[in-house]
């Protein structure tokens, strides 16, 4: 039987690989070669996105659409920028990174810039990867490059990129959005056609969403246990608001 079974799994036919599209790099039925521009998007600034290798495996990272969209865009894969990693940032140009503010590393608004950048560094990651890389290269970057950002309420619960067009990921806190958002965004306030500029990326980020969303399964939304005590105190709290909001009313007595 052992041999028998082993002549069967040998002659199992393998399983077949997904179609990937030669330009976009993406699944046949997610293809975005007819929204991606017929030829990269020239820019005075020069980006590079610093993207964390978790991110770099991630399906929905827009990444590598962006950098196909570009032409004067680089991808580097780390977890922190340094001395070799790239030779223009060693020639140390006129720089801004995107990332929020924090108590040590004030920032400044896309409005706050007097002379546009010679070069744009974006961090794709994950918020809790991404405050850990750009905490990593601030060393490297301090010599060269000032920090900005762009509207961002750590207090606010983030919906989705676009509110409730982009399904596919949820942003941490409101005023997140994907790095392809955050790069159109700025390049709409620092290159002279930007406007166009990011009419052309967002429009790309959006027929990547329709694509995507149309495969993606119904989420069930888990309902959030309290623990014993808070559930009681939970309990006690509404009897109280509903006895104060419809006071008992006995017979023959005006409400």
């Amino acid at each position: 039987m052992e041999a028998e079974d082993d002549d069967y799994f040998a002659s199992s036919p393998p399983r077949r690989a997904r179609a990937i599209c030669g330009k976009c790099s993406r699944p046949g039925p997610v293809c975005l070669c007819r929204s991606l521009p017929a030829q990269p998007i020239p820019t005075q600034t020069q980006i590079i996105i610093l993207h964390h290798p978790h991110e770099a495996q991630h399906k929905l990272s827009t990444t590598p659409i962006l950098t196909k969209c570009l032409a004067n865009s680089t991808t580097i894969v780390s977890r922190r920028l340094k001395p070799g990693l790239s030779p223009l940032l060693d020639q140390s140009p006129s720089a801004v990174y995107l990332f929020p503010p924090s108590k040590s590393s004030p920032s400044l608004s896309l409005s706050d810039l007097r002379t546009p950048p010679a070069v744009l560094i974006a961090f794709d990651a994950t918020w809790r990867h991404a405050k850990e890389m750009v905490k990593a290269s601030e060393g490297f970057l301090s010599g060269f490059a000032r920090r900005v950002s762009l509207e961002v309420d750590e207090g606010v619960g983030g919906g989705s990129i676009y509110e409730s067009e982009l399904i596919l990921r949820k942003e941490p806190c409101g005023g997140c959005v994907s790095t392809m958002e955050a790069v159109a965004r700025t390049l709409r306030v620092i290159e002279p056609d930007g406007v166009e500029i990011e009419s052309k990326l967002i429009g790309v980020l959006r027929d990547m969403v329709a694509l995507q969303a149309g495969f993606l399964k119904p989420v069930k939304h888990r309902v959030k246990m309290l623990k014993k005590g808070k559930e009681e105190q939970r309990l006690k709290d509404e009897t109280h608001e509903s006895s104060e909001s419809f006071p008992i009313v006995r017979q023959g007595q005006r409400p």
